[in-house]
């Protein structure tokens, strides 16, 4: 299930301060494309803005929805979702979105993520984010290895191995482990939440009304942000 405001059209921004050992990183299981998910890293990106707290990094892990769902996203259903993100709670993001050039996989480019992790974390989260502009606000396949080799190059990654891919299902598995149920969830210790600063409802007819709850968000990120 890939159900979860933001600042502009270029969307998140990313951490630029990670100092190793200073605080335990805020975690977040979701797939790229996802535009739930993409929501929420731009709420915490800003949250964390907001508090100051440039320090804590976010670890973006692969909760790949093709293997959750055994068949890939439909880029219809993704692009109603972003008309619905778009207009009830996101009217500044997913500028350039075009289904035209939506992913069949994400599972390359969530591996091209673990190898930025294996880096460093800013790498890794710079990536994780960048990735997710290029195709919400950007239009770009980032299933497109032309693509992954140019923002990879951006955080110093040239390639990835197959190291990178078992990243890819071990965090998948980890994630079972934790009780993932969607992307986005996110955990800092042990706290975890579902898609926390949106609320998503569907009515007799299956149609969904997306509210922003920003008090559920703040809350958390207040505890994440604060200790």
């Amino acid at each position: 299930m890939s159900e979860p405001t933001p600042t502009a059209n270029s969307g998140p921004t990313p951490h630029r301060d990670v100092r190793p050992g200073a605080v335990a990183p805020l975690e977040i299981f979701a797939d790229i494309w996802c535009p739930f998910a993409y929501v929420g890293l731009v709420m915490v990106a800003r949250q964390r803005d907001n508090f100051g707290r440039a320090d804590v990094p976010v670890r973006v892990r692969a909760w790949p929805l093709e293997w959750v769902n055994q068949r890939p996203l439909d880029p219809s259903t993704t692009a109603g979702h972003v008309h619905e993100l778009r207009h009830q709670v996101a009217p500044d993001l997913f500028a350039h979105f075009d289904p035209a050039n939506f992913p069949e996989s994400t599972l390359e480019a969530l591996a091209w993520v673990a190898a930025a992790y294996r880096k460093g974390p800013e790498q890794g989260e710079a990536l994780s984010f960048s990735l997710r502009t290029a195709l919400f606000e950007e239009g770009r396949d980032i299933s497109d290895p032309g693509v992954l080799r140019s923002l990879g190059a951006a955080v110093g990654v040239t390639g990835i191995t197959e190291r990178d891919r078992e990243t890819v299902a071990d965090d998948y598995a980890e994630g079972g482990r934790r009780g993932v149920i969607g992307s986005p969830h996110f955990f800092f210790g042990d706290e975890g939440m579902f898609c926390p600063g949106l609320t998503i409802t569907k009515d007799a007819d299956g149609h969904k009304t997306i509210t922003a709850d920003p008090s559920r968000l703040e809350g958390f990120l207040s505890r994440v942000f604060q200790r």
